[in-house]
């Protein structure tokens, strides 16, 4: 089993089931390796879960002695920098206005307003004032590559 899969089973059984786990990432840096674990949760993760999280792998890293140098590890919630991956980050985010990479090298954006099943809802709003137009697009997650939550400082 490579440590990427062993971290992932370590992480996901010590989370409570409204937390998961989004991406763990391992680089080798000059002298040591750099574990960054990235959690979610269905109303955010706040510091005490990661710190929690953080804890459990590290003790669980130096029992098995998975890693055999020295490292670093990170873990953490994504940041608005990072793409959404899974169906369920989305909820969090309804009402905000997403960048949406789909399979096909188109973008779409607009604001998120639903989740049904694996489909998510964009509107976009084309035109200004009375010559406005909604567009509603359908998206199916499958052709989804990744989603950015764009700040807006209005």
């Amino acid at each position: 089993m490579n440590l990427e899969s062993e971290i992932t089973k370590i992480v996901e059984s010590v989370l409570e089931k409204e937390y998961f786990l989004v991406d763990v990432q391992i680089k080798q840096l000059k002298e040591k390796k750099r574990v960054t674990v990235l959690l979610d949760g269905d109303n955010g993760v706040n510091i005490d879960v990661c710190a929690k999280t953080s804890r459990a792998l590290g003790d669980y890293i130096e029992q098995m002695n998975l890693i055999e140098t020295a490292y670093n590890l990170e873990v953490s919630s994504p940041g608005v920098d990072n793409p959404l991956k899974l169906l369920r980050q989305y909820p969090q985010h309804i009402g905000r206005t997403l960048l949406v990479n789909l399979k096909d090298n188109t973008n779409v954006e607009g604001v998120l307003t639903k989740i049904e099943n694996s489909t998510i809802t964009i509107e976009q709003t084309k035109g200004k004032g009375k010559k406005a137009e909604v567009i509603v697009q359908n998206i199916d997650f499958e052709n989804i590559t990744g989603s950015k939550v764009l700040i807006s400082f209005k």
